[in-house]
């Protein structure tokens, strides 16, 4: 049943940030129902596909939900959202606010109808900023919260993105929790809330967390930044056939490594004998470790490595991780089977619970695969079903048009 049983979400997020925390938040029990316009979330046209509208994206972001077509746009689309809205627990949308308000959608409106609903917004920015109604993307928003300048300080001085939706899915899990805490905080009042979880504010944090470094003190002692995280030899290490994922980061680890590489003449060196010194001459460190591995294969180091207690990983390509022996073990990857798209390999919920097991109750939907249904649940007959299918309100189930 999962932590979250008994909790009802109106998920009206399209992409991957909103899906995201919604996925998770059916993931660990809530019923969550997917509003989506009647063309559909747009990774559904992400491929490769078995079939049109079932990309790879979707399907690992929409996994644990129900689905509904609207057009919110026609005044019955609305009607069956506010109708949806009396007895939910939470909505979460990622448009942003003011366009919720020309929806007559806005809190003001639906805290009349639901004072009890916790209303979540993941979008760009703050309300209270220049900035509240400028539209934001994952690429703008690493740009802007300093990851693609880190990126060119620490590679060949070009700055990038890093290669992943990094943004979207450290806001959703950002929204996740605070939709949680909202809801314990209802359950103590009685109360429901608007909640605003913006990106920029949120991975401004979240960068610079890490590299405020001396612009923490006014005046500032520098000019920011981790030296660590920034040294150019901080990436996994070459071989003598391959690479390999190593940290050797306090005295005790260091001290085995001097002993498990021969290196001891390192020990004396005050460069390398102590946590301050090593800070203070990172590069260096990092450069000299880079040329010891270069001494030994893989295997060797990975052997070496582990019996001396020294955390040690492989670079994992994006198909190597499938057979990682523990990801094996503890059957992270399942096959599951999709009733439309055959096997598809999914994930399992990472975190577990003693007593409330969270597992994924569905696969992702097919568009509006649920809306009939959900429509009925609501009281509307088949006549008025009909009526705004022929109206454009909604579509027709996937069984009604096979």
């Amino acid at each position: 049943m999962g932590p979250l049983a008994g909790i009802k979400v109106i998920d009206m997020t399209t992409v991957l940030m909103g899906p995201y925390a919604t996925q998770m938040l059916g993931d660990y029990g809530a019923d969550v129902v997917k509003v989506e316009p009647p063309e559909g979330d747009i990774t559904r046209q992400v491929g490769p596909f078995r079939h049109p509208g079932m990309g790879p994206v979707y399907l690992n972001t929409n996994r644990s939900k129900r689905a509904i077509c609207l057009d919110l746009k026609q005044p019955a689309g609305r009607e069956v959202v506010l109708r949806l809205l009396r007895d939910a627990d939470v909505l979460v949308y990622n448009v942003r606010p003011q366009a919720m308000a020309r929806l007559n959608l806005g809190y003001d409106v639906v805290a009349k109808i639901n004072p009890r609903l916790i209303y979540a917004g993941v979008f760009g920015f703050g309300q209270d900023g220049p900035y509240a109604a400028k539209p934001a993307y994952d690429d703008l928003i690493q740009g802007g919260a300093g990851l693609a300048h880190l990126m060119a300080i620490g590679g060949d001085g070009t700055p990038r993105y890093v290669p992943n939706a990094l943004v979207d899915r450290i806001v959703g899990l950002t929204a996740v929790g605070a939709i949680c805490a909202s809801l314990v905080h209802r359950d103590r009042t009685g109360r429901g809330q608007r909640l605003d979880i913006p990106m920029f504010e949120t991975m401004t944090g979240f960068v610079m967390g890490d590299h405020m470094g001396g612009l923490t003190f006014e005046p500032p002692l520098d000019k920011g930044g981790y030296a660590r995280h920034l040294s150019r030899d901080r990436r996994p290490y070459q071989t003598a056939d391959g690479h390999i994922c190593v940290i050797v980061y306090n005295d005790k680890q260091w001290e085995a490594f001097f002993a498990a590489s021969g290196r001891t003449d390192l020990r004396d060196d005050p460069r390398f004998r102590t946590f301050a010194g090593r800070a203070a001459n990172i590069d260096l460190v990092y450069a000299e470790l880079a040329r010891i591995f270069l001494t030994r294969t893989t295997a060797e180091w990975t052997e070496l490595l582990a019996k001396a207690d020294i955390p040690v990983m492989p670079m994992h390509t994006l198909e190597s991780v499938l057979q990682d022996p523990h990801l094996v073990a503890t059957d992270f990857f399942p096959v599951v089977e999709h009733p439309t798209e055959g096997p598809i390999r999914s994930m399992r919920v990472s975190a577990t619970w003693s007593e409330t097991t969270a597992e994924p109750p569905r696969p992702a939907p097919r568009m509006n695969e649920h809306g009939e249904a959900i429509l009925r649940e609501l009281g509307f007959s088949s006549d008025d079903i009909a009526a705004m299918i022929r109206d454009g309100v909604t579509t027709a189930s996937p069984a009604a048009k096979e």
